[in-house]
């Protein structure tokens, strides 16, 4: 009973502050919610004891009932990936296969390093002290991005299919290859002993990715001949979410990734062959109701992410690190591009308006809080939680509402246009 009253008090939330949003500021729905539930945070922390005082203290114990790090890594995320590789064409991301791979891994372990090292050498000028593990263990959290507020504005600016295809396959596969590098670094950090050759670390990635994106192509191959057989649109949507419920259980039990499972199973179902062809009525209820869903589940996500504020202590005394390790992410994420596109450059092309917007384009979000809620207590867990807290806001609010006017159509096809004629 205890669960569905705060599910109903989250739900009830959302739904008003997506109503104000709509009817006030006018933002885009996810990040108008978020925008929305920060401000309430505030003034709650701010005047909460004088002017709402049980308002404050209800909400407070209401989200940290909460374990947001199980809530989003175990159930949230799942129908979250699910329904982005339903909506992914299979054919654009084959023609992106290259850019997207590498972004998703390469440039996840480039950007971890490249976080690490500078919160390492810049946080102490502002007297910050942290191990250079736990510095990599900020990077490894950080760098998976989460563009899921911006793909709609991204649709809207009129982008290349190419471009979106990049923005899109990034975030749906490196948040498994980030959790992975996550996993290793944290270990490290806390002590316990972890064997880093190259056979291991190759063992465990082979374990988790393989295994996960087998897993998800195993579920999605059975529940599409199950459909194709019926071919009912309700059992079909009964039979999607069993493939995302249960898929996460049996990744569980197996030690394997389920983000990266979810993805392939969504890409799998989402990309009928002639031989599993449905129903046009039977599809469109399915791509409808997980276009709902994803709403849905956004919409709350982010008003976690606004009222998370609530539990973060201290975040004042942490404002100036934030800030830097804001220059620091996007420094990071510049070099973390930058460099692969230059190693691809011999195959695919990267015009410098590509480049930036791939760069602005890399929003981080509620992964990146879920892992840093996930560290052990200790004396630099605040700390990373009250910077990651800064980063994601930052890149939610500012990155997400001026990625329009970055990704500019007009100038990306006038560039790829002088590309090709130099050619």
């Amino acid at each position: 009973m205890e669960l569905y009253y705060s599910f109903s008090v989250l739900i009830v939330l959302a739904s008003l502050f997506a109503y104000i949003n709509y009817r006030v500021l006018k933002l885009p729905s996810t990040i108008g919610i978020m925008v929305i539930a920060i401000i309430v945070s505030v003034t709650l922390v701010a005047s909460g004891d004088n002017f709402l005082p049980k308002t404050t203290t209800h909400l407070t114990k209401l989200v940290n009932n909460f374990d947001f790090t199980e809530v989003l890594m175990g159930a949230m995320l799942n129908f979250l990936l699910f329904a982005g590789g339903i909506h992914v064409n299979i054919k654009d991301l084959k023609e992106q296969f290259g850019p997207v791979v590498i972004f998703s891994t390469v440039g996840v372990i480039i950007s971890t390093f490249a976080v690490g090292f500078g919160t390492y050498y810049l946080l102490p000028l502002v007297g910050v002290q942290m191990p250079f593990i736990y510095c990599l263990v900020f990077g490894a959290l950080i760098s998976p991005t989460d563009p899921v507020a911006v793909l709609s504005i991204l649709k809207q600016a009129n982008v290349s299919k190419s471009l979106e295809t990049k923005v899109a396959g990034e975030s749906l596969f490196n948040d498994g290859m980030a959790v992975v590098v996550f996993t290793v670094v944290l270990q490290l950090a806390i002590g316990k002993e972890v064997d880093l050759n190259v056979e291991n670390i190759g063992l465990l990635l082979l374990r988790e990715a393989g295994g996960g994106l087998l897993l998800g192509v195993l579920l999605g191959y059975s529940a599409s001949r199950a459909m194709r057989v019926v071919d009912d649109y309700i059992i079909s949507v009964l039979i999607t979410l069993s493939v995302v419920m249960g898929g996460y259980l049996i990744a569980r039990e197996m030690h394997i990734s389920a983000p990266l499972a979810m993805v392939a199973a969504g890409l799998f179902m989402g990309n009928f062959s002639e031989s599993f062809k449905m129903k046009s009525e039977t599809q469109d209820y399915l791509i409808k109701f997980w276009e709902l869903i994803d709403e849905i589940m956004n919409a709350v996500l982010f008003l976690f992410i606004g009222f998370e504020l609530l539990l973060i202590k201290d975040l004042n005394e942490y404002l100036v690190a934030g800030g830097i390790c804001i220059l620091i992410v996007l420094l990071a994420r510049w070099v973390a591009i930058f460099l692969p596109t230059k190693f691809m450059a011999f195959k695919y092309r990267f015009s410098p308006q590509t480049v930036k917007v791939l760069v602005w384009g890399g929003i981080r979000g509620g992964v990146s809080i879920a892992l840093a809620l996930s560290i052990p207590m200790n004396d630099y867990s605040q700390v990373i939680i009250s910077i990651t807290y800064c980063v994601v806001v930052f890149s939610i609010i500012v990155q997400g509402l001026t990625i329009a006017k970055v990704a500019n159509p007009k100038k990306i096809a006038t560039e790829e246009k002088i590309m090709e004629t130099a050619e």
